[in-house]
């Protein structure tokens, strides 16, 4: 179960996926990488009014989403414009994908490396993880999370090394990071992604969400 504290702007759309096989063993289809270009036939297109709405989501709390904390979904328009993303894996290619049109920040955690139980809210004051191989940091202070046992471990800029998906992920958690300014957007998004994972041999289902009292309790 995921439980969700109260935020008045969050749209949040979460899925479990789970592989046939571990990820090392599962290819992204040329079909689904051809979908990593500006130009790319899409369902889906951002626009600057997304990316307005997105860092208003970011914003509410105190986060600053600009400059090394900005969107991940902006991260990747930028990254593919630069000609620097590539392959990845199955679940992150798909993910990147569809972040990259839709111009919504989405999340994946390995669900076997996190440690229920499992939240989505506002970090608090003074929250950091490490964000990639390389033991780099980022502050996450106010910003929307995904938290489990240990603290935060995904977010709308960057997950932590420590849940991403890796060779051996056989079952992820997506996380589409939604707007309640961009009505349907979020869902439509996360169809979208099921719909890729699931023509490469995954299966999908919704996440059980839980409200929660803004103490924590799921009600």
């Amino acid at each position: 179960m995921l439980r969700l504290r109260p935020h008045p702007l969050l749209d949040l759309q979460a899925f479990v996926a789970r592989l046939p096989r571990p990820l090392a063993e599962v290819r992204s289809p040329a079909s689904l990488l051809a979908g990593l270009a500006l130009d790319a036939a899409a369902p889906m297109a951002s626009s600057d009014a997304v990316r307005a709405a997105v860092r208003d989501l970011l914003r509410h709390g105190g986060f600053r989403p600009t400059g090394r904390s900005k969107p991940s979904s902006e991260y990747l328009l930028r990254a593919v414009g630069e000609g620097k993303l590539g392959a990845i894996n199955l679940v992150v290619d798909a993910c990147n994908v569809v972040s990259l049109h839709s111009g919504l920040p989405i999340s994946v955690v390995d669900l076997d490396r996190a440690r229920p139980p499992l939240e989505v809210a506002l970090a608090a004051p003074q929250s950091r993880y490490v964000f990639n191989a390389s033991g780099q940091e980022i502050d996450v202070s106010r910003l929307l999370c995904l938290h489990d046992a240990e603290g935060p471990c995904a977010c709308p800029v960057k997950d932590a090394q420590r849940t991403k998906t890796g060779e051996a992920t056989t079952r992820a958690l997506a996380l589409v990071w939604g707007s309640v300014a961009l009505p349907g957007r979020a869902a439509e998004a996360a169809r979208w992604y099921r719909d890729l994972l699931e023509a490469s041999g995954a299966t999908t289902e919704d996440a059980a969400i839980a409200a929660a009292d803004p103490d924590g309790s799921a009600v």
